[in-house]
């Protein structure tokens, strides 16, 4: 149960987006700038950090919402559970193996990264763009994660819902929203 009155038929941010727009709408635009505008790091890529940041911190519905945005544009559920149980062995590519060592390292505290960390990514390629947007996309999420599991929101267990979600992000984005009530126009 929410620690506080939320939409009792909004998941998860939403039902906290629904609670306060004004705070939403730049909430929004950041994921949709960092996830789903164009850039050098794939929108799949730049997904999997989303997903493995919020499974660090243990937010059942970041993870699988981002999760399925990811399997969406990669075409498969398989990747991202790999990448959630040991990305080391996961069938991506070096630099984003890279990449998520520091957005684990993000996770774990912004101090805790590493120059050997920044220069292994780099020796695989990684720009700095794509560094700056790993550090931020991991650092938002650890947000958004403590925002969606602190106000306790309502985390439903469907899978067809979280697919439903992963479609409408990968193809549409984040400013407008995934999940909306039965009363909405």
């Amino acid at each position: 149960m929410p620690h506080i009155k939320l939409s009792d038929e909004l998941p998860g941010i939403s039902a906290a987006f629904a609670f306060r727009p004004e705070t939403a709408k730049p909430m929004r635009e950041l994921a949709h700038i960092l996830l789903h505008e164009p850039n050098s790091l794939a929108p799949g890529e730049r997904e999997l950090v989303a997903t493995y940041v919020s499974s660090l911190n243990d937010c059942y519905f970041c993870q699988t919402s981002h999760g399925a945005a990811a399997a969406c544009h990669l075409g498969s559920t398989d990747t991202v559970k790999q990448v959630h149980a040991d990305f080391e062995k996961a069938p991506i590519s070096e630099k984003l193996k890279r990449l998520l060592v520091i957005a684990g390292q993000v996770q774990r505290g912004g101090k805790n990264v590493t120059s050997s960390a920044v220069a292994d990514a780099r020796n695989e390629g990684a720009t700095d763009m794509e560094i700056h947007d790993t550090v931020l996309i991991a650092a938002a999420f650890c947000m958004y994660n403590r925002y969606v599991d602190g106000l306790a929101t309502w985390q439903p267990r469907e899978e067809s819902m979280y697919a439903q979600m992963g479609e409408h992000l990968a193809h549409e984005g984040y400013k407008t929203p995934s999940i909306k009530p039965t009363n909405a126009e």
